[in-house]
């Protein structure tokens, strides 16, 4: 069962057909939206009655006025109440990412010389030939080193041979 590619032409037409579709659906959302608001408007803010004196319109200013008031209370209310929740958000997102840390990737083993570690470390400009092991058999030959006075006593001398030996085989 193999399954043949789709021709570009035939994907981009498919494509443009999706797009369509769903631009007539947004165009429909928006067109229901509208009816939808002016129903509501219709159901809960009935016509004003505009006949009768001065006093009367005064009276229903004032009324619609106080109503005002009110919603833009709420309104002011229920703002900083999504302000406090998204506040709240972020800090939760801040504290997730604290718990979770960062993803250390695994290390791998890399065998590298001390040359190039020392390259890494400082820097190409700095170019540092070193033999670390012949440093260190130095440091260990001045390290054994005793005073001639302490010759002597023969069974220094073979304790000393004893820990050559060892340190050969060791390496």
């Amino acid at each position: 069962m193999s399954e043949k590619k789709m021709t570009s032409s035939r994907r981009h037409h498919l494509k443009s057909l999706i797009l369509q579709i769903a631009q007539n659906w947004i165009e429909q959302e928006k067109k229901e939206a509208v009816s939808a608001k002016e129903a509501y408007m219709a159901e809960h803010c009935p016509a004003p009655d505009l006949s009768g004196d001065q006093n009367t319109l005064m009276e229903t200013c004032k009324k619609l006025h106080a109503l005002i008031d009110k919603i833009d209370e709420e309104r002011y209310d229920a703002e900083a109440k999504v302000q406090k929740a998204d506040k709240e958000i972020e800090d939760l997102k801040i504290k997730v990412v604290d718990l979770r840390g960062v993803k250390k990737p695994a290390l791998k083993k890399v065998r590298m010389s001390a040359d190039t570690m020392l390259k890494a470390l400082l820097g190409s400009k700095h170019t540092v030939n070193m033999d670390l092991r012949s440093n260190l058999k130095q440091v260990k030959k001045e390290a054994k080193e005793e005073p001639t006075e302490a010759v002597g006593d023969w069974r220094k001398n073979i304790e000393d041979k004893a820990d050559r030996k060892k340190m050969f085989e060791s390496s």
